[in-house]
């Protein structure tokens, strides 16, 4: 059971079960059953009220659902948790409960319920988002995992949402060193999405969090992920927008947490790389530009705890070559580059080959090549 709640499981699973049949409530949404918890002080308050008091805060229908006892899927979804709480490291947390993070319950719309698998304290620590695109390049996943590399030991808890592209750099980044990291998913916590994600967060349950605000056997429905997104930067000091393209959904979770009064930072790149245009448009709009670690450490008023160790840099190949300098830091059509160092097609081909596969240089899409900052 949550080795915080004194409360005696018996008791517990009480309160578990009437929060969870609020919850699923026909016709009652969160923000309906939010205005009953205010007015009534807790779910099994509410259902005791009786259809005529219930009938001056919500409609007819509205009444005789919380009125009427739980349909067989509601108490066959109670019977599925309650066994699923008493697993090892899993809890769930209501949103009257002393451990549900403060940062959270201040939103204007947080969760009842959070489902959680994993260390239940990071909740509480410093934490910071850091989001991109899902088909980001080797360059943004490099910086995700570096940014959240270093912040991670500075400190900072590293939050993000377990998709593939930079969400997963930077909870790799993380588990990197003696820092951990959050994974706010938009599924139930009986399943993971995306499945190529699986032993990413097979290890953030024993090494971090992951946290849901839906019931177990939710699926990924594409609606449940942007509002996943106001729990990642709700958690969070400041989001951190690494990569993102004009209409990426990491532009959501960055308005969202300027609404909630948080920092935005968004990295700068190539004006030719449509990722880039997402962060571009966020720093136009006011966001932070950052190149560096501790300059999102300084506008947090945080001092580095720990020094990240530098990365290591490449045995086999110079980092000094003519070829890397002509790159720059831009994507760089092949004829472009031939051009620029005066080589065959042939050579530049082998010394491409070898520069990417030593990880130097990333291929793009439209016969592209990026050099990697590493």
């Amino acid at each position: 059971m949550q080795d915080t709640d004194p409360i005696p499981a018996a008791s517990r699973n009480r309160q578990i079960a009437d929060w969870l049949r609020l919850e699923q409530a026909a016709g009652v949404g969160c923000r309906t059953a939010r205005l009953l918890l205010n007015q009534f002080g807790s779910p099994q308050a509410i259902f005791n009220a009786g259809n005529a008091a219930l009938a001056a805060h919500v409609s007819p229908a509205q009444a005789r659902a919380l009125c009427a006892p739980p349909p067989r899927e509601t108490a066959a979804l109670i019977e599925a948790t309650l066994a699923w709480l008493a697993q090892p490291n899993h809890h769930v947390l209501t949103l009257h409960d002393a451990a549900y993070p403060p940062l959270l319950a201040n939103i204007d719309d947080p969760p009842l319920l959070l489902y959680l698998k994993g260390r239940i304290e990071l909740l509480r620590q410093p934490a910071l988002g850091i989001i991109g695109s899902r088909n980001a390049s080797e360059q943004g996943k490099t910086s995700a995992r570096s940014f959240a590399h270093a912040l991670a030991n500075a400190g900072l808890t590293i939050v993000s949402g377990l998709a593939l592209g930079i969400d997963a750099a930077a909870h790799e980044g993380a588990l990197a060193g003696p820092g951990s990291t959050i994974a706010v998913v938009g599924t139930g916590l009986d399943r993971i999405y995306p499945a190529r994600n699986e032993a990413l967060a097979r290890r953030i349950a024993v090494e971090g969090c992951i946290v849901s605000e839906y019931a177990l056997g939710t699926p990924p429905i594409a609606s449940n992920f942007p509002r996943r997104n106001r729990v990642i930067s709700a958690l969070s000091a400041g989001v951190l927008v690494v990569e993102a393209a004009a209409q990426s959904g990491s532009l959501i979770t960055a308005n969202l947490a300027a609404e909630q009064g948080r920092e935005v930072f968004a990295l700068p790149g190539s004006i030719h790389s449509s990722l880039s245009k997402g962060c571009h448009k966020l720093i136009r709009d006011g966001a932070q530009l950052v190149e560096t670690a501790d300059e999102i450490l300084a506008a947090l008023h945080m001092s580095p705890l720990v020094a990240a160790p530098a990365v290591a840099q490449s045995e086999c190949l110079p980092e000094d070559t003519p070829l890397l300098a002509a790159l720059g830091h831009g994507p760089v059509e092949f004829d472009a580059l031939l051009a620029r160092i005066g080589s065959t097609a042939a050579a530049l081909n082998s010394e491409l080959l070898m520069f990417e596969l030593d990880g130097q240089i990333e291929r793009l899409p439209g016969g592209q090549f990026q050099r990697i900052f590493r």
